[in-house]
């Protein structure tokens, strides 16, 4: 016989949701020839003077995925890789004109799909939840557990 469950199975609430809404980026920013990893660097790289290195982990990719993203938006026009002004060993991601206009439609993108996702929970519940959320991400599952198998994260194949 199954073990009754005592709680409710949160895990897969935020695996569920999460995926989906990742799902539905990715649909929306592939309509102006994105990926979600594309988006990401160009935003974080418009807000300041990033490495690629540090936008990698901004964006949870590894280094691989990274060189591999950036290859793409220098191939669009979006970004080129160049010296930074303050550590000449240091290559920087850069925006171009272009790159900063995509990145601009995207975050639009971006915000409709969140804004789409909380209009389908009622009005006076939207606050609470996504400040539940803020306290879970920020609190107490702000970082993972150390162990010997850890538990793999979901990431989206680099096109």
């Amino acid at each position: 016989m199954a073990p009754t469950r005592t709680e409710t199975d949160l895990s897969f609430l935020l695996d569920h949701t999460s995926h989906v809404l990742r799902s539905r980026i990715a649909a929306a920013l592939a309509e102006i020839g994105l990926t979600a990893r594309m988006h990401c660097v160009l935003v974080h790289a418009l807000e300041e003077e990033r490495t690629q290195i540090q936008l990698a982990e901004l964006g949870d990719m590894d280094k691989t995925t990274m060189v591999v993203t950036v290859d793409a938006l220098e191939r669009a026009g979006y970004a080129e890789r160049r010296p930074s002004a303050t550590d000449r060993r240091a290559r920087i991601i850069a925006v171009t004109e272009t790159g900063e206009a995509i990145a601009k439609r995207s975050q639009e993108i971006v915000d409709g799909v969140h804004r789409d996702a909380l209009q389908s929970v009622p009005q006076d519940e939207r606050e609470v939840l996504v400040r539940a959320l803020n306290r879970l991400a920020t609190g107490h599952l702000a970082t993972p557990a150390e162990s010997a198998q850890p538990a793999r994260r979901a990431r989206e194949r680099a096109k």
